[in-house]
């Protein structure tokens, strides 16, 4: 039985990160000035990967699960030990990077996943653009690097506990950092819940790339995927304001990596389950005079214009 000390321990964990505070778990910060995208040092001499084999050739491929989030401690306690465990037995090197947002707008998954590209793309060489309530079952879900074709949908519709259409390609998505950079990243304009990976798959198919998917699994719908998401208990923004549901149902050619406006205000690393992971304090900006969407109680509008008259 866990001791009242540990429960308290966890308490205050858990409340310290809900509020954004996770400098209260952090066992090293990093000071401001190192609050960049961080780089691999270079190598001596060059590397003849031919003469590799695949397995090692697997092991010198970095990933960067990237996990947009926002007040979801009691589901990161779970994935960050599962995923942990279930990556180390496919030999997969790895990193858990939770984008944590903690700017007043409205959740932006899309923006968040390119923020987090963002920082880690110097040092690994694929991402998962990873959903923190979705636990992969099946060993035979292999996140090793796509090496040929396009992303690797670990997802599928036929396997997803929620989501069948043919376009589907949310939950867990990976890729390769040159595609990724291809695509100009992800739309910055999806504010709220839902359609900015139906834009995302528009993006791959414009760029001439297709999605590939587990192939054999057996498991179905059921027995893949633990989908620990409680609706009754954190229902999903899904609210549509100003002229937010014609934008968002169109091919966004315009943002993207390139307009990206954000910034890392702490980046700290964390200890669950003596597992060390990094999470980046991301401040999103929002253009009102193009997403007024990013705020439909109207306060930001408000307290734009307010600014404006002084």
């Amino acid at each position: 039985m866990a001791s009242i000390a540990t429960i308290n321990w966890l308490f205050i964990c858990g409340l310290a990160f809900c509020l954004g505070g996770v400098a209260v778990l952090s066992l090293m910060p990093l000071p401001s000035d190192c609050i960049c995208p961080i780089s691999r040092p270079k190598p001596k001499e060059s590397a003849d990967l031919s003469q590799k084999p695949p397995d090692e050739l697997q092991a010198m491929h970095k990933l960067a699960i990237l996990v947009p989030f926002r007040d979801r401690f009691e589901e990161l306690l779970q994935f960050v030990p599962h995923m942990t465990k279930f990556l180390q037995k496919q030999n997969v090197v790895h990193h858990i990077f939770v984008l944590n947002q903690v700017d007043r707008y409205r959740f932006n998954r899309a923006s968040l996943i390119n923020v987090g590209f963002r920082f880690t793309s110097g040092v690994y060489d694929y991402i998962a653009m990873h959903d923190v309530d979705l636990l992969p079952l099946n060993d035979n879900l292999r996140y090793e690097y796509p090496s040929d074709g396009g992303p690797l949908h670990i997802a599928a519709p036929e396997l997803h506990p929620k989501y069948h259409y043919e376009n589907f390609v949310g939950g867990i998505l990976l890729v390769r950092n040159e595609q990724f950079a291809a695509m100009n990243g992800m739309s910055n304009k999806y504010w709220g819940w839902g359609l900015e990976d139906d834009e995302f798959f528009v993006r791959i198919r414009d760029a001439g790339l297709k999605v590939t998917r587990p192939q054999g699994i057996k498991t179905g719908i059921n027995d893949t995927f633990n989908h620990i998401h409680n609706r009754y208990h954190r229902k999903r923004d899904t609210q549509k304001c100003f002229n937010q549901k014609e934008v968002t149902r169109r091919r966004d050619r315009e943002t993207g990596l390139n307009t990206l406006q954000y910034k890392i205000s702490h980046v700290h690393d964390m200890m669950i389950d003596s597992i060390q992971i990094t999470v980046l304090n991301i401040e999103l900006e929002c253009d009102l005079s193009k997403t007024p969407w990013c705020d439909c109680s109207g306060n930001a509008q408000a307290a734009a214009e307010e600014k404006t008259k002084q």
